[in-house]
Formats: C-alpha cells, sequence, structure tokens
C-alpha cells in the first residue's frame, strides 16, 4: 500500500498548488490513501467548510489538524458531522470531534489515522505520549496500518514519539513548523519517521506570512498582523510503501515540488 501525506496547507497559494500537482503524485506513487494537515489552508487560520469540501474534492481521505484547527469557529459544528475532519486526540475528552479514524479502502484494506499535539512551547494539552498509547491499542483492534500526525514545535519531542512508537504504528510524521527536515528514515522495529513534513504554501515567505512582516517584527518587536503570502508556492509531502501482512513501513520518500 502507498500513502500520501501532505504537510500544511497555508492559505489559497497551498491549495493552488495541490490543484496542479496532486494528480500527477497520486498516479506516478501510485497512492492508495491520501491524508493532508489542513489546519493553516482557510486564509493561513483554521478551516472553513468550502475549503475542506475543496481538500476531500482533491481526492484526500482524512483531514488532519493542530492547534489552529479551532481559529474559524464554524469548525465547531464542522468537526462533528464529518469524522473524517480530525483534531489532536490529546485536546480535554469535551472537546468537539475526534483524534482518530480507521479507513476502509477497496479491497477491505483499513487504515488507521491518528493526529496528536505536543506540549514543548505549546498550550497546556493532555499528555500525547500516553493519549498515544490507549489510541493506538484501540486502533491495532481494527487494523496493523497506523498513521500518526504529531503536531508539535520541539523536534525532540517528535524523535521522543517516534522511538515510542516504533513498531506499534506504520508511521509518524512531524508538521507544524512548515519546514521539511531531512531526516526522514525507518526506524529499526518498522516504522517510518520524520521531524517534519513541511508546508505547502507560498514559497517566498516566512513560514507561509508575507516575510516582510515577519522581518519587521523581528526588527522592531512590536506586534503586527499576520498576512499569509501570496507568490508561488511549494508542496511539501511523504510518500510511505508499507506492508500489507504487518503494518510495518518499507519506506519514506519526501516529496518537495516548487512552482
Amino acid at each position: 500500500m502507498n500513502i500520501l501525506f501532505i504537510g500544511d496547507v497555508v492559505g489559497k497559494v497551498g491549495r493552488r498548488i495541490l490543484s496542479e500537482k496532486i494528480d500527477k503524485i497520486m498516479n506516478q506513487y501510485k497512492i492508495d490513501l491520501a491524508i493532508v494537515n489542513c489546519e493553516n489552508a482557510a486564509g493561513g487560520f483554521g478551516l472553513t467548510r468550502d475549503v475542506a469540501d475543496e481538500l476531500f474534492g482533491f481526492g484526500f481521505h482524512v483531514l488532519t489538524s493542530g492547534n489552529h484547527i479551532w481559529d474559524k469557529k464554524e469548525i465547531y459544528q464542522l468537526i462533528q458531522e464529518n469524522k473524517r475532519i480530525l483534531r489532536p486526540a490529546n485536546y480535554p475528552a469535551n472537546s468537539p470531534g475526534s483524534g482518530s479514524i480507521v479507513v476502509e479502502l477497496s479491497g477491505k484494506q483499513k487504515v488507521g489515522i491518528l493526529n496528536l499535539i505536543g506540549r514543548v512551547f505549546m498550550d497546556s494539552v493532555d499528555c500525547p505520549f500516553q493519549s498515544a498509547q490507549k489510541e493506538v491499542a484501540r486502533l491495532q483492534n481494527e487494523t496493523q496500518t497506523i498513521i500518526v500526525d504529531m503536531h508539535a514545535e520541539a523536534t525532540s519531542e517528535k524523535v521522543a514519539m517516534g522511538w515510542y512508537l516504533d513498531g506499534k504504528v506504520t508511521a509518524v510524521l512531524g508538521t507544524h513548523t512548515h519546514v521539511q527536515t531531512a531526516d526522514e528514515r525507518v526506524l529499526n522495529n518498522g516504522t517510518a519517521y520524520i521531524s517534519d513534513v513541511g508546508m505547502t504554501g507560498p514559497s517566498e515567505s516566512v513560514i507561509g506570512i508575507k516575510k516582510e512582516i515577519i522581518i519587521e517584527r523581528f526588527l522592531t518587536k512590536l506586534p503586527v498582523r499576520f498576512e499569509t503570502a501570496g507568490g508561488p508556492g511549494q508542496l511539501n509531502g511523504v510518500v510511505i510503501e508499507t506492508s500489507s501482512n504487518n503494518g510495518h513501513a518499507k519506506s519514506i520518500h519526501r516529496l518537495r515540488i516548487y512552482q
């Protein structure tokens, strides 16, 4: 099985490059399941119903997210209605939506997708490691193929999660920092890992925001209003080849495409 995971989509530019490139990627890598992190897809902050429909229209099976998932108020109802939109599983239990799902593909193949969020340099939430242990055990009752979106700031926390879940899940894929790392590998017990999948959005920006705004903030330390950049785009993601008999990863391949 070949699984595609696309990193944090940022605004119109991210959606535009997806619309131009996704069909070719799907065909070239013979993708069976496609996942995308959507938390910045609507104007750079949050998700709307129209944008969710657009992403599903590209062929994505599941949308994962992170700390910005709540930026648009309509998400509260949308995430309850559509179980294929995930929020981190280690948010408080009474938060809207769900942090995991099992998708059944043609041929009755099942894949579990789990969304987690880190605690280092992030808002205080439940322990992602304890949540992972509980959620993975539950998903394993249905499938051995499990993809984890670890949405976190600290590289150390992501690496630790990779080792913690090595052999228990198919892949631990870092998101949130918007800068693709070059440390992709299959760990000792068969789990594919990368610290950050990267961003799908404006290439001439600072992690998706107009570069002039961010430079001004660094120079002056004064508050500024963030605006999503325009211009050419970049698409970052990974393709994971899995073993059908035990859910282990055979390989992980980085994608980095520019307009």
